[in-house]
């Protein structure tokens, strides 16, 4: 446990939205993960950025949330990619087999310049 409180903020571009999480993505708080994501109106063509820069933990529940988020955008016929991703979750998703299902990037910005 952190402290770090946890946060869910959403802010939209031309091509797409970002949604910055912030704290522990565990269990508590994937429902309120998943209800910002659930709340985008994505259109096809767009990109889904999750910025993870301030995570300071996750869990199974956070990774299943985060699979959601693709699954969401994918159905949208947007894209979806992970920014500032903590060496500790990079690891993690290395070692259960999605080192490569996400597509990732030092920054959100990053992510649309692509």
């Amino acid at each position: 446990m952190t402290g770090t409180p946890f946060s869910v903020t959403t802010r939209t571009t031309g091509t797409g939205a970002v949604v910055t999480v912030a704290g522990e993505l565990d269990v508590a708080t994937t429902p309120r993960f998943r209800a910002g994501i659930d709340a985008l109106a994505l259109a096809p063509g767009q990109l889904l950025v999750v910025d993870l820069g301030e995570v300071t933990f996750c869990d199974s529940s956070g990774i299943s949330a985060l699979i959601a988020a693709h699954n969401v955008a994918e159905t949208a016929g947007a894209g979806v990619a992970l920014a500032a991703v903590p060496d500790r979750l990079a690891r993690t998703f290395g070692l259960i087999g999605l080192g490569d299902f996400f597509r990732t990037y030092p920054s959100a910005e990053a992510a649309f310049l692509d």
